[in-house]
């Protein structure tokens, strides 16, 4: 499959977003403590948001919009990325090591996502 194939983007939404729901107590301690409302309640949001976005990427009539939508939204989750980098700098380093690599893994995911946006070559 090409890099920007959307529909692999729109799998690994729908598969993040379904863990949201099958595993919540591993990404509730990842919701930053300054957002209002209980950690339980922005995991159910974020997995909601990312099966949304997987079905908006996965149909072609949507797919432009959700792509810069999952683009915004993996900016957004960031700051999750780096509560969970600093949170487990204390962990066995293979721990360690996965929370740091998320940190970097959010740039190629929003050009991926961007690259769906913009469609196959010489599309718009």
């Amino acid at each position: 499959m090409p890099p920007r194939s959307p529909l692999l983007l729109a799998g690994l939404l729908a598969s993040a977003g379904i863990a949201h729901f099958a595993a919540p107590r591993v990404f509730d301690p990842l919701v930053p403590r300054a957002l209002p409302g209980t950690p339980r309640t922005w995991t159910r949001a974020s997995g909601i948001a990312e099966l949304a976005l997987a079905a908006g990427v996965a149909a072609p009539a949507t797919r432009p919009l959700a792509a810069k939508a999952a683009a915004a939204f993996f900016v957004a989750v960031f700051p999750a990325n780096v509560k969970m980098a600093v949170d487990w700098r204390h962990r066995p380093a293979p721990q360690r090591a996965a929370a740091l690599a998320r940190l970097p893994l959010q740039v190629p995911l929003v050009l991926w996502a961007r690259g769906v946006a913009r469609g196959p070559k010489g599309q718009s």
